[in-house]
């Protein structure tokens, strides 16, 4: 069904050569050949719900039985560990936006393979967590943006980059606390349009602690949202 306009439109990466192995492609448009592909350590003995390690891929674990988060699943390709992590602190840090592409088409490829398992289906729309529009002046772009907008067109899901907002800036969350990680969100996003009955992901390139993700649900919950997903390249463990 999504298979023949996947790898149509993309950008352009390194010509002909892959990001992490620096080998010659046979598709340039790829970005990374199939070899570090099939090399990269996926998430598999984690909880479909936090995707944190667990003893069933199918079944709740014993943290969100206890505690069930807003959200229904957490879909990401790996652990926020080299080379991806790499790959991610390369494109957000070092002005490198044409690996949007490059990050999208891995989920893609992830998501394809769990789909036609029937793991997961299809959601009706994605929104991204957003830049301040300051952070967004500095880096020059917002790094999920880039990612969800040839996602979406692949999946021939709904997106609108402005229906989550962020309304101020906030501390980066690295190093802060449980409490203040919270603090530091609380009414940070501004969410417009009616989700009413809709299932929709919510895409970021590194899920941490899920205080963010935590934040952004609440808000479509309240929408009328039937369902929440978390989608990201990475899931730190």
């Amino acid at each position: 069904m999504f298979t023949k306009t996947v790898f149509t439109k993309t950008m352009l990466t390194m010509v002909g050569y892959c990001w992490l192995c620096h080998q010659n492609l046979y598709f340039a448009h790829h970005g990374i050949c199939h070899f570090c592909w099939q090399s990269l350590k996926r998430l598999e003995n984690v909880c479909p719900r936090c995707s944190l390690p667990a003893s069933s891929r199918d079944l709740p674990c014993g943290r969100c039985l206890k505690e069930p988060p807003l959200w229904q699943r957490i879909i990401a390709v790996t652990d926020y560990a080299p080379p991806l992590s790499q790959l991610i602190r390369r494109y957000k840090y070092h002005s490198t936006p044409q690996l949007a592409a490059v990050l999208a088409r891995l989920f893609l490829l992830h998501w394809l393979q769990g789909y036609r398992d029937g793991r997961w289906s299809k959601p009706d729309c994605i929104l991204g967590i957003p830049l301040h529009r300051q952070k967004r002046w500095q880096r020059g772009f917002d790094q999920v943006e880039l990612i969800i907008r040839p996602l979406a067109r692949w999946l021939q899901c709904q997106y609108q980059p402005n229906l989550l907002q962020r309304t101020r800036a906030t501390l980066t969350q690295r190093g802060l606390s449980a409490a203040q990680r919270k603090t530091n969100l609380k009414h940070a996003f501004q969410l417009r349009g009616d989700f009413t009955d809709q299932h929709v992901v919510i895409f970021d390139d590194v899920i941490t602690t899920g205080t963010t993700l935590h934040e952004a649900t609440q808000l479509l919950i309240h929408a009328g949202a039937r369902s929440v997903q978390a989608w990201a390249i990475c899931r730190t463990l």
